[in-house]
């Protein structure tokens, strides 16, 4: 299928399954955060999938790639960016597979109902609004401070959104860890897999991952560290397998 690109606008490769994504670097390109969650989360055959915060639809169109789940939706606040996932979707003859839904996260319970998905994942903003926000109206600021959602709303929505035992998966930041594992208790999704990312072997960790489960009993499995670099400018062999080189 022939997409028309927008001005500014880009075309890149996924390295999965021939699937290429639609970004615009001016507003905000997905990185590997992104990348790293869609290989930590999973879903059965027959899942169904909500990826909240979407952005440009990078996460669906991964995990679509990598695992069995019969349906993935998006949901995406910015217009620009659900648009170019949309678009994206179609690029890859996705429609049958993916929906790419504008909307408010906060309202994402009355969007879809109660108890509507076997996953949920989310790449939220890391940083609260304290954290140096500048232009708070740009893509780059929503999607990277919380302007438009809080940890909270995330957490609570997911909660909400899960069938009883599915699954939560979330990349946040290691100083936050505290405050993740408090909200998760709060709204019942209790924590079962964590693992840290640390950017080289000798580096403090800058990324953490974490699968929780709605009403699971108290267990979690802290795996192995992911290293990112080996060097500057070359990754790990696990990253390497993660993004499909």
């Amino acid at each position: 299928m022939t997409i028309n690109l927008k001005e500014k606008e880009r075309l890149d490769e996924l390295q999965r399954n021939g699937y290429k994504i639609i970004q615009n670097p001016e507003k905000f390109c997905f990185g590997m955060d992104a990348v790293l969650l869609s290989g930590f989360a999973r879903a059965g055959e027959g899942d169904r999938v909500l990826d909240l915060g979407t952005g440009t639809g990078i996460i669906p169109i991964l995990m679509e790639a990598k695992t069995r789940a019969a349906h993935l939706t998006g949901l995406e606040i910015q217009e620009e960016s659900a648009d170019m996932a949309m678009r994206s979707v179609a690029l890859n003859n996705l429609q049958d597979k993916i929906v790419i839904v504008q909307g408010d996260l906060k309202e994402a319970g009355t969007l879809f109902g109660a108890a509507s998905f076997d996953v949920v994942t989310c790449n939220p903003p890391y940083m609260t609004s304290n954290h140096g926000l500048q232009n708070p109206g740009e893509p780059k600021a929503i999607a990277r401070h919380e302007i438009l959602c809080t940890l909270e709303d995330v957490v609570s929505q997911a909660a909400g959104l899960l069938k009883p035992g599915g699954n939560f998966f979330m990349v946040h930041r290691p100083f936050r860890l505290a405050e993740i594992m408090v909200l998760l208790h709060e709204y019942k999704l209790e924590p079962k897999r964590m693992q840290l990312v640390y950017p080289y072997v000798d580096k403090e960790p800058n990324m953490v991952l974490i699968e929780a489960n709605r009403g699971g009993r108290p267990r979690i499995t802290v795996e192995k560290p992911l290293i990112v670099y080996k060097e500057p400018g070359v990754y790990m062999p696990e990253i390497y397998d993660i993004y499909g080189y």
